[in-house]
């Protein structure tokens, strides 16, 4: 007899802390280069960063500018007044001992995220966005003398937003489609690259189970080095499983920090896990506290671009979208910028209302097919906007058939040139002469005597089949529609075998 699924036993509960490494061209607290991405080890740095007796930090009015930002678009509530605290820290990543952080006055609070999962909206609260340093980097190794561990203080001192929610996730895949969002508003934002490959987004949930209908919170556990949303859903989907099994046998789920092994598929332990009060915060002296003012809130909120589910929703009701075109289109910041852009082009509002539908279906079919097959991202597509939009209205004024324009954007994907000097060299435009089509019709049905004998015995996709063979003797220059007329008339012009 096998037991019942651990969510059916027991309610899951997930909160997430993410961590966001922050768009700027220095340090959190002093002017080295956050440019370290290929550096060689411990060259980007100085005494602040390195944790020198006697230095003073400076604080990033950059960095600040862009997490109230973030809390902006997090539906949060920006505080008057924030401060800055010591987080006495045991661990050899901060030669210091100790990271500056915000503890009880963040930047930003009470925020939330709405997101759909399976068809329903679930709203994931933001307890609060702080700024803080990132940690040196731990490079482990092995070899014949031993196990040791080497220090890269590049990393050291980067600005870092934390993000943290209250525990209303109620499953692996409510918890992912909040960092999924978090991900994307964060890209939309420009504030962070985000990219959890190179670790300057880390997402770290806290999972626990307790039994339907309790109100009383199970031992959490959190985890680390999820590098991916996958390993993310598959790290916390394996922690409801473990879990689960450990309560069914009357155990008891230690409240600890375990990492994910991509390798095993599983997660393992790593430490008990800490309590505030182990970090012994107090205000950092050496910073004074963040005045920030109603109208420098205003000035920020007035700059931040059309957010995802507003852009998504417009592209819906303005352009005419379906759900899935408006989802895909809105990704990125920069592929609803390119389809825009390539709106723009198109001459006039109504022009720009009826290109809506084309376009998007060319940027996310053979251009996007042309830039996997590349590995680009939109924005070093060969092809512009406005050359997307020329070839799709070459298309829809009839000028070329659609199969020509499949070799005319090859073509500008390969060397970037203009649509219509492609369409003109390669002779791709519409043949206008009809008796040019009517000999390749009559060329067509001499070839194929089964299928016009197919056709005057009844049987309708012999027509097809024709016509298919007569776009391809005029290599798609011919109107398709002309051709089945001008095709349907020449077969019944000679009647049955």
């Amino acid at each position: 007899m096998t037991s019942s699924p651990p969510v059916a036993k027991y309610e899951v509960v997930i909160g997430l802390e993410c961590h966001a490494q922050v768009n700027t061209r220095s340090k959190m607290f002093c002017r080295c280069s956050t440019d370290y991405s290929g550096g060689e080890p411990n060259t980007h740095v100085c005494p602040v960063c390195m944790g020198m007796p006697g230095v003073l930090p400076v604080i990033n009015a950059q960095a600040v500018e862009f997490t109230i930002m973030t809390g902006l678009a997090l539906n949060c509530e920006i505080p008057d007044r924030a401060k800055f605290d010591r987080k006495n820290y045991p661990y050899p990543d901060l030669m210091k001992g100790y990271q500056i952080s915000e503890y009880d006055m963040p930047l930003c609070q009470n925020g939330y995220i709405d997101v759909e999962v399976d068809g329903r909206t679930s709203r994931i609260r933001i307890n609060r966005v702080h700024l803080e340093e990132d940690t040196a980097r731990l490079l482990h190794r092995s070899d014949q003398s031993g196990d040791y561990s080497l220090l890269d203080v590049n990393r050291a001192g980067m600005p870092l937003m934390e993000i943290v929610t209250e525990p209303d996730a109620r499953s692996p895949q409510e918890a992912v489609a909040y960092l999924t969002k978090l991900h994307q508003i964060l890209r939309y934002l420009g504030v962070s690259d985000a990219d959890m490959e190179k670790g300057n987004f880390r997402c770290e949930p806290n999972l626990s189970l307790r039994p339907h209908g309790s109100d009383e919170y199970g031992s959490k556990v959190e985890l680390k080095n999820l590098n991916s949303f996958r390993a993310a859903l598959r790290g916390m989907e394996f922690e409801v499983e473990r879990q689960g099994r450990i309560l069914d046998e009357g155990g008891h789920v230690v409240s600890e920090t375990r990492g994910w092994r991509e390798e095993t598929q599983e997660t393992a332990s790593q430490r008990s896990k800490e309590q505030a009060h182990d970090y012994r915060y107090f205000p950092e002296p050496d910073l004074p506290p963040i005045a920030v003012s109603h109208e420098y809130v205003e000035t920020l909120r007035s700059a931040l671009p059309e957010l995802p589910d507003a852009r998504r929703e417009r592209f819906m009701t303005y352009y005419g979208l379906s759900a899935y075109e408006a989802a895909v289109l809105t990704e990125s910041r920069a592929k609803a910028d390119y389809f825009e852009a390539a709106l723009a082009a198109s001459d006039g509002a109504d022009s720009r209302q009826a290109s809506a539908k084309p376009i998007s279906n060319w940027l996310l079919g053979d251009l996007s097919r042309l830039l996997n097959n590349a590995g680009l991202e939109i924005e070093a597509a060969p092809v512009r906007p406005e050359q997307l939009a020329e070839l799709v209205s070459l298309i829809e004024s009839a000028k070329i058939s659609g199969t020509a324009g499949k070799q005319v954007l090859d073509a500008m994907f390969a060397s970037g040139r203009e649509p219509a000097e492609i369409v003109a060299e390669q002779g791709l435009g519409r043949i206008e002469d009809n008796s040019v089509v009517e000999a390749a019709i009559t060329s067509v049905i001499a070839a194929n005597e089964k299928a016009v004998a197919d056709y005057h015995a009844g049987k309708t996709e012999a027509v097809k089949f024709l016509v298919g063979q007569v776009m391809k003797e005029t290599r798609g220059r011919a109107n398709a529609a002309e051709v089945q007329a001008l095709l349907l008339s020449q077969l019944d012009g000679i009647g049955s075998p």
